[in-house]
């Protein structure tokens, strides 16, 4: 959930050095700063599952997957916290954020709906690392990929059954759409 701006119109020096220290996490937007709030228990159930997936998938790879705390350098002047990442960084520029993410997955709530389907999704998708971009509703079963071809258009895939079977193509891992909501309560 986004919570309202702070001060407007900081330097990333500023917002980057502010975030080593704060208590809030906050995305930085060409300037501007937005505090980002809570979850609830199931947007929390549904992160962990795919969390889960990945940790175990690429365990022996050279990617790893981060949840929630760590930013992606969207460019130099766009900072985001998705609720999930990949990346094959070998050694990042920074510990605190990721520039080549090659997954993003990003959990709806009422507030941050618009802004992941939107502001976020094209943003994501104009990284040239990012191969798939990922959008999981929490209130009712939908996961939506936009996935990268090889002559760079995107294509959109919907999966809303229990039994229906999706995968990560840029990691190579199936799972089901029941997998994800194993423990929601709708």
């Amino acid at each position: 959930m986004v919570l309202p701006k702070f001060k407007t119109q900081i330097s990333v020096e500023e917002y980057l050095e502010g975030e080593k220290n704060s208590s809030v996490k906050r995305e930085y937007v060409y300037g501007e700063v937005y505090a980002m709030a809570g979850t609830t228990d199931n947007h929390n159930r549904i992160v962990l599952e795919i969390a889960a997936q990945l940790l175990s998938h690429l365990r022996n790879s050279k990617c790893e997957p981060f949840v929630g705390d760590i930013k992606v350098r969207v460019n130099p002047n766009v900072y985001y916290y998705p609720d999930i990442l990949v990346s094959c960084e070998e050694n990042p520029e920074d510990a605190h954020f990721r520039n080549e993410p090659i997954l993003i997955v990003e959990v709806t709530s009422d507030s941050t709906r618009e802004i992941d389907r939107r502001e976020k999704r094209a943003a994501y998708l104009q990284m040239p690392s990012v191969q798939e971009y990922v959008i999981v509703e929490q209130k009712k079963m939908l996961v939506e990929i936009h996935r990268r071809q090889p002559d760079g258009r995107w294509l959109t895939h919907f999966y809303n059954r229990p039994e229906e079977e999706f995968e990560f193509v840029s990691i190579d891992l199936k799972m089901t759409v029941a997998e994800i909501y194993r423990r929601v309560a709708f």
